[in-house]
């Protein structure tokens, strides 16, 4: 199942869930985050549900959720704004940024809780195209 990733260069690409234990798919999603990317964060951006159309009710179906990771500690490292997903999380409302590298995740109930997983067919169809115009848009080209 895959996962999105969106650059603070407004680029967009597709990587797969990294397989393994959750140590070794923190590790993974921490690097597609960023180099200095020690502790991420779990975001749920209002644009993402009501502007795009993702779902966020998790349930124990994989990925049938979706959510935005972020670094944690961006602010701190002082990366670069990411403008689509300072957009999904309405920044423009209230201020607060989200900089570095962003990824769409999917969700899913686990006995042990919710678990990060790769994003279902149908959201991804939904998602890639609509946020693949917000890339191309950020970059002047849309």
């Amino acid at each position: 199942m895959k996962i999105i990733r969106i650059t603070t260069n407004n680029e967009i690409s597709t990587h797969e869930f990294p397989k393994g234990n959750h140590f070794t798919q923190n590790e993974a999603i921490r690097k597609l985050i960023g180099p200095k990317c020690d502790l991420y964060e779990h975001v749920m951006p209002n644009r993402l549900y009501k502007v795009l159309g993702g779902s966020n009710k998790a349930s124990g179906v994989m990925g049938s959720c979706v959510s935005m990771l972020i670094d944690e500690e961006g602010l701190y490292h002082d990366l670069e704004l990411n403008t689509v997903g300072s957009y999904l999380y309405e920044t423009d409302m209230h201020g607060s940024v989200i900089v570095g590298n962003i990824l769409i995740v999917g969700e899913v109930w686990t006995p042990d809780g919710i678990d990060f997983c790769g994003i279902s067919e149908e959201q991804f169809n939904l998602l890639y195209p609509r946020l693949e115009i917000l890339t191309k848009e950020a970059r002047g080209q849309g």
